[in-house]
């Protein structure tokens, strides 16, 4: 995959209408809505998914943050937000061709929790199935899950192999923030960033943030 010579951004956690539009002011592509999770910041109802998510104009990419598994909650998910991508969270047990069947036009996101030397082989493994990978800092194996939002860094040198590696576009998050985001960039080459933390003051999306994250 030949990398941009700047990466797109998402923002993810977008609770209003008035973030939605904030955020794609200072650049985003893309925005994420975070539905019901184990753990972690930003949820949303689906009914206020469903407001964003109408309100956002052509090109920009909105992303339904799932925690659910298999291919019928997604698909059905899907249909009640109305979203144009699925960012899947967890480690999926459903058929990804059930999910392109049952949804066309819509993009499919697996996201890859780097924990170790593994998870290249997950990546390449679920990468051929998939639009694109994002790769964040959880650990869907703890008891109580972290899907997102943990604000740590993971190892960037494996995120680089699994970049190298795939021949599907790699969003990069995980504790990204105005103060690392260079370094993160140079380091893995990413198709994307997303942040979500990193970006926000109290919870509450912070414009000084947003423009030092995206110069």
């Amino acid at each position: 995959m030949e990398r941009p010579t700047r990466p797109r951004v998402k923002i993810c956690c977008i609770n209003s209408v008035e973030e939605a539009w904030m955020a794609i002011g200072y650049g985003a592509s893309a925005v994420g809505l975070v539905s019901d999770m184990p753990s972690g910041p930003g949820v949303i109802s689906e009914d206020l998914i469903v407001t964003i998510s109408c309100a956002v104009p052509p090109g920009v990419s909105t992303f339904l943050l799932t925690s659910k598994r298999d291919s019928e909650s997604i698909i059905n998910q899907q249909k009640r937000t109305k979203v144009n991508t699925i960012q899947i969270c967890d480690r999926f047990e459903g058929d990804y061709r059930t999910l392109r069947e049952a949804l066309p036009g819509i993009s499919l996101v697996q996201v890859i929790h780097v924990t170790g030397e593994e998870s290249i082989q997950e990546a390449q493994t679920v990468a051929p199935s998939v639009d694109a990978l994002l790769l964040d800092s959880g650990n869907p194996l703890l008891s109580v899950k972290e899907l997102g939002g943990t604000g740590r860094i993971h190892d960037w040198q494996i995120s680089r192999k699994i970049r190298e590696l795939v021949d599907v576009p790699v969003f990069l998050a995980g504790g990204l923030n105005p103060d690392n985001v260079k370094e993160a960039i140079t380091q893995v080459g990413p198709f994307a960033v997303d942040v979500c933390s990193g970006v926000r003051t109290n919870g509450i999306l912070d414009r000084a943030k947003l423009s030092r994250f995206f110069s």
